[in-house]
């Protein structure tokens, strides 16, 4: 009934050999084998390992400091004050999507939110406050299409998709929403941009796309994109059928990066025949780092040109036709340069652009009786129409623009930034606002506007820009 100890010991060799290959190890060390199994499931990363808190338009964060892995909020708050030279009397910044307040102290944005993740689904739902939703959205003309006030139903909104992600390669997402742009380099939160007033190149084009996105990551290094959107920054459709876009961007290594964005469309309203063609090009480099160094510590450069044109029912792309119409197209270009010292702790960023936009189909509206649009948030302004004097926006209106800015910043951890800026900014055309401003002959809007009365544009502005960001 019972075995003896050879037939125990036989019994136990056998038990030992058929046992699988890693038992051993595990027996040795099982907090190594645990390392190497989570090593083996270990999601693969798209650019794992690099810095690029260097990056213009790029979160300087190393990390979040919240772990849970079901919710990682997102905290930002933008506050600035800047006062122009011209000096207008009504405290309007005119041709810019993030100051709106002369002579003020302005909450710019305060932004709220996070990223959500089970298993491969996830979900970004980021709103905002303060006065950028009003003056991003105001320039968005798909909110006269029809009811519903669309733009006052998503101006709080920066961010919100949902979407799954499919472990194919290093990444495949899918995401339906609105989604921040990538034209133009710049990013939307001014917390992770080099300069704080952008250049016309990154103000004049899109800040978010609305509709669905798909995202492949064939390697480590690259990632293509690609859109099927309402329309060029806007909430709703502009005619029947949506704008399409690619996205392109590849990191070989952390020191260099390339960004290609290409997207067509038809944006202007009842004119479904007249498509929009544009193509956006970035390249970013870090030439110095040594994080160490009390003095330089790190330098980079970026640059971005644009190229597009708008062509049908009426207009004719580069070249003035007497049959299709003026020429109306679209050329930029920005350059920055950005040195960090003492630790990283302060840094020094100067550059600047040019654009020409013969027709004005991306330049900022000017506000106010400026203005060409009606005012969405109160229509009984000007009667329900566009200002009185409106800034004119016809088929090849000429509309070329310069600008250079410097700023100092103080860094003293990855969550603040205290930045200070000077600003010049020029066009071909009286553009920005002068000392008479652009609303009334008293700077207020209940006033009355005399038939003598109009809005004073200039073709200059210098000012002077302080901004306090925090990001958490």
């Amino acid at each position: 009934m019972f075995m003896n100890w050879r037939s125990l010991i036989a019994l136990v060799i056998i038990s030992l050999v058929s046992l699988p290959n890693n038992t051993f190890a595990q027996l040795k060390d099982p907090i190594s084998v645990e390392a190497q199994r989570s090593k083996e499931v270990a999601p693969k990363i798209p650019l794992e390992g690099f810095d690029q808190s260097w990056l213009n338009g790029n979160d300087r964060r190393d990390s979040s400091i919240f772990h849970n892995p079901f919710f990682t909020p997102s905290i930002l708050v933008d506050v600035n004050c800047t006062h122009s030279f011209n000096n207008p009397i009504d405290h309007t910044v005119v041709g810019s999507t993030v100051i709106a307040r002369n002579d003020e102290m302005e909450i710019s944005a305060v932004v709220l939110g996070g990223d959500l993740n089970y298993k491969n689904a996830h979900a970004r739902v980021m709103t905002q406050f303060g006065t950028r939703p009003m003056v991003i959205s105001s320039n968005d003309v798909s909110q006269f299409r029809g009811q519903y006030e669309i733009g006052k139903a998503y101006r709080n909104i920066s961010e919100a998709y949902a979407g799954y992600h499919f472990d194919k390669w290093y990444g495949i997402n899918v995401d339906f929403g609105m989604f921040l742009s990538y034209i133009g380099l710049n990013s939307y939160y001014q917390a992770e941009n080099w300069e704080y007033q952008e250049s016309f190149t990154s103000d004049n084009t899109p800040w978010f796309f609305n509709g669905m996105r798909t995202q492949i990551f064939p390697n480590k290094y690259l990632r293509f994109e690609i859109w099927l959107i309402n329309g060029w920054q806007s909430y709703g459709t502009f005619n029947n059928l949506p704008g399409f876009g690619v996205n392109v961007v590849w990191m070989p290594n952390e020191h260099v990066k390339f960004i290609m964005n290409d997207y067509y469309g038809t944006e202007t309203p009842g004119l479904s025949g007249r498509y929009r063609f544009h193509s956006d090009n970035s390249f970013s480099l870090r030439y110095y780092n040594h994080n160490k160094s009390k003095k330089i510590s790190k330098a980079a450069i970026c640059a971005t040109f644009d190229i597009g044109y708008e062509k049908g029912d009426g207009v004719n792309a580069f070249t003035t036709d007497a049959t299709r119409g003026p020429a109306q197209y679209f050329v930029s270009a920005m350059v920055y340069n950005r040195l960090w010292f003492a630790k990283n702790k302060f840094a020094w960023t100067i550059g600047g652009g040019w654009v020409t936009n013969p027709g004005r189909y991306l330049v900022l509206y000017p506000s106010g009786d400026a203005s060409p649009l009606p005012n969405p948030y109160n229509p009984t302004l000007y009667g329900g129409v566009a200002g009185t004097h409106p800034f004119s926006v016809n088929p090849g209106d000429p509309f070329t623009a310069w600008d250079c800015s410097t700023n100092f910043c103080w860094l003293p951890n990855q969550s603040v930034e205290f930045k200070i800026e000077y600003v010049h900014r020029e066009s071909s055309v009286n553009y920005f606002a002068g000392h008479g401003g652009v609303t009334s002959p008293s700077g207020y809007t209940y006033s009355t506007l005399p038939g003598s009365w109009a809005p004073d544009l200039v073709k200059a502005e210098d000012r002077v820009i302080f901004a306090a960001l925090f990001r958490l």
